[in-house]
């Protein structure tokens, strides 16, 4: 006999609404999320979809009505609840466009919960278009099949960011002078990563760090790594660490 096709299929489209789904919603999709599911995959009454909330987790649907410019769905299943993510927050000061948008992409994938633009002494970049990140957010979550948004907060000062920090949760600073690697840091959840600007900390920036008792040296190697790739090793190696990438418990 020949074997029952997998369904739905691994070609399935996977889209976030933010709409509430549940067992009789009917979302309808328009705009540019229609045009792509109507005019680029070419989806007809009775194809499958798959869909994600941020609130109750990822459903099974089938296009109910196509137009030409919105397609109405019906749910038909839950096919994963929401998923509780690390509670590993990412600290980082803007860079230039395309990088940044690199960084918001693969921390996003890698499974950070908060994402903290900071601006430091060195910071080229001190204004951040809030819808541009938020959709390379949603797109990293379509594609990596994450069924929870990670927070994308308000730019804030460094100074401001240390003095409001909440004492139980350990601050990584990615410190160019040295530190500990991670093997050697015991910070599993709540943590925090912080990396730097292009041109590092100041001297008075790192003095303030160092002077904060949740702050811990991290060494990243022995070499001078650029502003986004040190912020995804860091989150790369707390999540291998501390993370879920092990099957252990992402709240710890």
């Amino acid at each position: 006999m020949p074997a029952t096709p997998a369904w739905p299929p691994a070609s399935t489209p996977r889209l976030f609404v933010d709409v509430p789904l549940g067992p009789d919603a009917a979302p309808v999709i328009e705009g540019a999320a229609a045009h792509y599911l109507l005019n680029v995959m070419r989806l007809r009454p009775g194809d499958p979809l798959l869909l994600f909330d941020n609130r109750s987790g990822e459903w099974l649907g089938t296009v109910a009505d196509a137009g030409k410019r919105a397609l109405t769905v019906r749910i038909e299943r839950q096919t994963r609840e929401r998923e509780t993510v690390p509670d590993l927050w990412l600290c980082f000061a803007p860079v230039k466009k395309a990088r940044l948008d690199w960084i918001i992409e693969k921390a996003t994938e890698l499974g950070i919960a908060r994402l903290q633009p900071v601006i430091t002494e060195r910071t080229i970049v001190e204004r951040v278009k809030r819808e541009r990140l938020e959709a390379q957010i949603v797109e990293a979550c379509e594609q990596c099949g994450r069924t929870a948004l990670p927070t994308l907060a308000e730019p804030v000062k460094l100074p401001h960011l240390l003095k409001d920090w909440p004492e139980e949760r350990a601050l990584l600073f990615a410190d160019e002078a040295g530190g500990t690697t991670l093997a050697g840091l015991d910070t599993p959840a709540p943590a925090a990563i912080l990396t730097g600007p292009e041109g590092g900390f100041t001297p008075r920036e790192r003095a303030a760090l160092l002077a904060v008792p949740a702050v811990r040296r991290l060494a990243l190697g022995p070499r001078i790594l650029r502003a986004e790739t040190a912020a995804i090793a860091a989150t790369a190696l707390w999540m291998a660490t501390h993370g879920d990438w092990n099957g252990g418990d992402p709240t710890r």
